[in-house]
């Protein structure tokens, strides 16, 4: 899937870059309990647009599921856009990520992390 990302550099002056980024993270199809208790590991990342540390968290990911391929699924949950699920999970920072397997929560980490770090994390769970 390619999504439309804009970025803001400032300096001096405003400016407004668009980019177009190939993403392999899946969006969310489906209830989210029906997600969440799938046999396969479920990494959610809830993020927000206006997030700075989201952002460099997005790429991190991408390279996560690279290498993790069919092991995890990962699903991106924006914050705004789903209040009510971010309110039952307790979400108070952003990015905050959960890892789900048979509707278990199985680790929480609120801020950024290396791509080796939450590796560690997913393989000890896999």
């Amino acid at each position: 899937m390619w999504v439309l990302h804009t970025m803001i550099s400032v300096n001096s002056q405003k400016a407004w870059i668009l980019y177009l980024v190939r993403v392999n993270i899946e969006p969310m199809k489906g209830s989210f309990a029906d997600l969440i208790n799938s046999d396969q590991l479920i990494l959610i990342d809830f993020h927000a647009e206006w997030c700075g540390p989201c952002k460099m968290l997005a790429p991190i990911l991408k390279e996560v599921k690279a290498e993790m391929g069919d092991a995890i699924k990962i699903i991106k949950v924006d914050v705004d856009k789903n209040q009510p699920l971010a309110q039952t999970y307790q979400v108070r920072g952003v990015p905050t990520m959960v890892l789900f397997k048979k509707g278990q929560q199985l680790w929480r980490q609120s801020g950024v992390l290396q791509k080796q770090a939450i590796l560690q994390v997913i393989k000890s769970f896999a």
